[in-house]
């Protein structure tokens, strides 16, 4: 899992990552969308042992700080995008998606054009994982994440936003259970 320099070298250790949508395309302002990056990262932390410790989704990305009870964090990230890739592309298929012929066409020829897919490319290759090796360093990725609704303008504090686990920090019920870093 190494693309521009960045690279998993400790498949236990806490990472921070950014899962990009090819072109910045706006996928995540529908909540079927959203609910299957939810209902992915339950499931990998249920049958693929995944720590989730934060995550927020965003219109068109997610970050979030992921680690690995069983050492096989590039291994379960790749299965996750690629899950959700598939299972997100379906969806547009089937949902009233006014947006359907234009997303499907760039994701399309997005995969046409990268030899790693067959048909449809959804995420960028990239994760930019960064292993967290300070507690100074983890709080300012998990800050940031939190943050990153604020930032946008789409609420005034960070636990106001649903698809986040600044709930969980906050004391609240979040949509998934996370590990929290204290």
């Amino acid at each position: 899992m190494s693309v521009g320099g960045y690279k998993i070298r400790d498949q236990y250790a806490k990472h921070y990552f950014t899962f990009t949508v090819v072109d910045w395309i706006d996928v995540f302002t529908r909540k079927r969308y959203k609910d299957i990056i939810l209902d992915s990262l339950e499931h990998c932390q249920k049958e693929k042992q995944l720590v989730v410790h934060s995550y927020v989704i965003m219109s068109n990305h997610v970050h979030c700080i992921l680690s690995s009870k069983n050492g096989k964090l590039s291994d379960t990230v790749r299965e996750f995008k690629t899950h959700t890739s598939k299972e997100i592309i379906e969806a547009i298929h089937e949902e009233p998606e006014s947006r359907r012929e234009w997303m499907l066409a760039l994701f399309e020829r997005k995969g046409l054009a990268n030899s790693r897919n067959k048909q449809f490319q959804f995420w960028k290759q990239s994760n930019h994982p960064i292993e967290l090796h300070t507690n100074h360093f983890t709080d300012q990725k998990l800050n940031y994440i939190h943050n990153n609704p604020v930032e946008a303008g789409w609420v005034e504090k960070p636990e106001e936003y649903l698809y986040s686990s600044a709930r969980n920090y906050a004391g609240e019920i979040g949509l998934i259970e996370v590990e929290l870093i204290v």
